[in-house]
């Protein structure tokens, strides 16, 4: 990456900061293994469907012991309406059974220990060790981010491993969660996915996808997350 991409994406950050100052991670979740039972959850689903489930499913289970041991038939039950049921809640009991075994019920702080949990891939690992433990141990790459991340111009990459490597060149580690988090937000709020509103995007003057006639526009009142 050009230093002219490093200054380009520390603008867009600085502005993201701007806009979204509070951006927590938007599934509810009381402890680090619900966050994990969550983010896996999340996937292809939105964080608000997973929010409607899991308050039955942590009542009923409330942690890995508990889902360890769970009736994998009623699992499926409890989380059917994520979609892809089955194979969530097979993974999220072995999952909870590893932690159960070999971690004393908790979940690990290590990107290599995570990732040979079934479910959990990358971007799983990162959402968890960022949100629960404070490390920023990569680039969380979702739909919104690798929609941003192209649009903006930070990459040509379709693979979200590519496009985590990419991004991680553009800013200090310790800004990694704050970057993709606030894409996110950015995505959900304005840049989506069928009709990007450039006309009110307060990164348009920074991206190359916005047209070329659209001006910086107004500072407006900044969005607070939920």
């Amino acid at each position: 990456m050009s230093r002219s991409q490093q200054i380009r994406a520390a603008e867009v950050l600085i502005r993201l900061k701007r806009l979204y100052p509070h951006a927590p991670c938007t599934l509810t979740y009381a402890t680090p293994v619900q966050l994990l039972v969550a983010v896996i959850l999340s996937a292809q689903c939105t964080d608000e469907r997973v929010n409607m489930v899991t308050p039955e499913l942590f009542r009923r289970f409330p942690d890995a012991a508990a889902i360890a041991a769970a009736d994998l038939e009623e699992l499926m039950e409890l989380v059917r309406s994520t979609g892809f049921y089955r194979n969530k809640a097979k993974n999220i009991q072995a999952t909870c059974q590893i932690l159960t075994s070999q971690y004393q019920g908790q979940v690990p702080d290590r990107m290599d220990a995570l990732l040979q949990l079934p479910g959990v891939a990358r971007k799983t690992a990162n959402v968890v060790l960022a949100h629960a433990f404070g490390i920023n141990a990569g680039v969380t790459v979702d739909t919104h981010v690798k929609r941003l991340a192209n649009r903006l111009g930070f990459t040509k990459n379709s693979e979200p491993l590519k496009i985590e490597r990419d991004l991680m060149k553009l800013i200090p580690q310790a800004d990694w969660e704050h970057w993709s988090i606030r894409l996110i937000y950015h995505g959900r709020a304005v840049c989506n996915a069928r009709k990007p509103e450039c006309d009110r995007c307060d990164l348009s003057d920074l991206c190359p996808s916005a047209p070329s006639s659209q001006p910086a526009p107004k500072r407006t009142k900044v969005a607070r997350g939920s």
